[in-house]
């Protein structure tokens, strides 16, 4: 008997003998390196006041890189034979890792924060070892924040009835559950930007609290709108009719998104907005 594979499996739709496939040579990820780069250089340039150009190149190439990639992979899967079963078990890991990734990228966050809370002593030019840092006026956690708080709830339910309508075969449930979490999203950015525009702190120059508070609540911010894009994504193919209860892993792939987007914003709203509230907020 043979030992040869390629004599044992018989060629998939797409002509192969085996259930994977050798992705075609792509400039995305030498791109997307590069974008990334200049976005934290320009960033770090922008806060010291040297200028947003940088910033602004480098966030266009991720937005580019990210738009044309996704496009190909969407392009890809509508090739018969070539997203198997083991590649779509592969997409499933690496969106598994993708979202520990981020949750690293957050536990970074809360490390700094709860650096300085449990130890204010820490906080350089302070006089009493008290957090928030003295002269610090917090917000009022029942206020909008627990308004964007009850938002991302809500939408973790309506995208839950939207992939319940999926399984199903419901798709009005899907368009509808879909569409709900979309505009929850907005409504959440809508409202954290204007909580940002009431600030009582500056990001630049504020000294820790404004920073921590600024870089842990606005890259969750940051992280809605993608998911939200995302999210707008999926209707669009939703409403074309392009999942099926078999094959769904794109929207799926940004349920779990969602989910680990109202998480985080749990643990920041128990963290830094109560339990983290001064005496003078309100």
């Amino acid at each position: 008997m043979s030992t040869d594979s390629h004599a044992i499996l018989p060629p998939t739709s797409s002509g192969l003998k085996q259930p994977y496939h050798l992705v075609d040579p792509s400039p995305w990820p030498l791109v997307g390196a590069m974008s990334g780069g200049l976005t934290v250089f320009g960033g770090v340039l922008a806060m010291h006041d040297m200028g947003f150009a940088l910033l602004i190149i480098g966030l266009l190439g991720i937005f580019t890189t990210a738009f044309l990639w996704w496009r190909d992979v969407l392009k890809e899967s509508g090739t018969p034979g070539m997203h198997s079963k083991v590649v779509q078990l592969g997409l499933r890991y690496g969106m598994t890792m993708f979202i520990a990734s981020e949750v690293m990228f957050f536990s970074a966050f809360f490390w700094g924060y709860f650096h300085f809370a449990l130890f204010p002593e820490h906080v350089a030019g302070q006089a009493a070892a008290v957090w928030p840092p003295v002269g610090v006026h917090t917000f009022d956690p029942f206020h909008l924040p627990f308004l964007n708080t009850m938002i991302l709830l809500l939408s973790g339910t309506t995208i839950t009835w939207a992939h319940h309508g999926l399984l199903t075969g419901n798709r009005n449930a899907l368009k509808w559950g879909l569409g709900l979490t979309i505009l929850l999203g907005l409504s959440f950015t809508t409202f954290q930007a204007i909580e940002y525009s009431d600030a009582p702190f500056k990001f630049i120059n504020g000294g820790v609290y404004p920073s921590v508070f600024f870089l842990a609540t606005g890259f969750h911010g940051f992280h809605v709108i993608v998911g939200t894009i995302f999210l707008t994504v999926c209707w669009f193919r939703a409403m074309r009719g392009s999942f099926t209860v078999e094959r769904h892993f794109g929207f799926e792939a940004a349920a779990w998104y969602w989910h680990f987007v109202d998480v985080v914003w749990l643990f920041l709203f128990v963290a830094i907005y109560w339990w983290g509230a001064g005496p003078t907020a309100g």
